[in-house]
């Protein structure tokens, strides 16, 4: 009599090998790179010149070094802050494109010479009118520069964003007075418009100041409410938003452009939570709302959600296929029953 067996599915067991942590993973990255000598010699002796020679405003800081005068800019003002985590983002962001920067044919090219001379011009200008920001971004240029001319054009093409997140790295300090100034006037424009005619609150402006008829409540947008901070975050993050899910120039830009209004929208909403507060309860009220560290957020708000927006709008969108499934093909024949 034949005996009935279930078939036996199963596969030998092999033991998997195990996944290699990150260190390994940069190690393998950096062993598979080529003309890895040239590269490190160039590139301290790039540093070492920044460290030594970096600083053109000896009275202003007492140190030689690009380095210092940076970490000391960057305690100044908050605004200009974000320029310390820039390397960090940087970082991150070659890391999550490493395949395709491991690809990217490399070979010398001697255009690359051409960005490091400029960008020693650019250096050598900054000490001639005591301009440091000047060498900041020579010093960001030359890096750029001696990738190009180690690893050739290609490389430079594939990591231009995100080396162009470095931008952010150079502080404004009392620059930003040239940019915060507009921002305050449009912004206090557009609180005193929505104020009047949307919430109906009667305020009055004069220049940058908001008050009321009553002289209930005061307030004045100063330098640190001109939105320069939200701009610089909104900006940063409409770049990396923009070069990580479009691919068209214009997409790009038009994500990019997008920054300057939502983070004037933004400071609107702050000022006009700020108006309704102290229209309601009080001065008082109103400089809780404005000093309130949860609510310091709202100028992000927009932002977020502008961006999320226009993102779902301007994302590229694979063509669905056309093709139906072929329905000539016959049907899989049934499994064999084995006695």
């Amino acid at each position: 009599m034949t005996e009935l067996r279930p078939l036996d599915n199963t596969t030998p067991q092999t033991l998997s090998e195990p996944t290699p942590g990150l260190a390994e993973e940069v190690a393998a990255a950096w062993r598979s790179l080529p003309f890895k000598a040239p590269l490190l010699t160039l590139g301290t002796a790039w540093i070492a010149l920044f460290v030594f020679l970096g600083n053109s405003t000896f009275g202003y800081i007492d140190s030689p070094s690009l380095f210092g005068w940076l970490a000391y800019a960057y305690s100044l003002s908050q605004d200009d802050e974000l320029g310390k985590y820039v390397p960090f983002i940087v970082a991150v962001l070659c890391w999550r494109n490493k395949d395709e920067l491991l690809a990217c044919p490399k070979a010398p090219w001697a255009g690359g010479i051409a960005l490091v001379g400029f960008a020693l011009l650019l250096h050598l200008l900054g000490f001639l009118v005591q301009q440091t920001r000047l060498s900041v971004v020579g010093f960001y240029v030359g890096i750029y520069g001696l990738i190009g001319t180690i690893w050739g054009w290609r490389m430079l093409k594939a990591i231009f964003f995100p080396f162009f997140l470095f931008a952010f790295c150079v502080p404004l300090g009392t620059l930003a007075e040239t940019i915060t100034f507009p921002l305050r006037v449009v912004a206090t424009n557009i609180t005193t418009w929505t104020s009047q005619h949307l919430l109906g609150v009667t305020v009055i402006q004069s220049g940058n100041k908001i008050l009321d008829a009553q002289g209930a409540f005061q307030y004045e947008v100063a330098a640190a409410c001109g939105g320069l901070r939200s701009l610089t975050a909104t900006l940063a993050l409409a770049s990396i938003y923009a070069f990580i899910t479009l691919e068209r120039p214009w997409r790009r830009a038009l994500m990019i452009l997008s920054a300057l209004p939502l983070a004037v929208a933004g400071n609107v909403l702050r000022l006009t939570m700020i108006i309704l507060a102290a229209e309601a309860f009080g001065q008082k009220a109103g400089m809780w709302v404005h000093d309130n560290s949860i609510l310091s957020l709202l100028p992000y708000v927009p932002a977020f959600l502008g961006l999320g927006a226009l993102g779902a709008l301007l994302r590229e969108r694979s063509p669905a296929s056309t093709t139906p499934p072929s329905s000539s093909s016959p049907p899989p024949e049934p499994a064999p029953l084995t006695l």
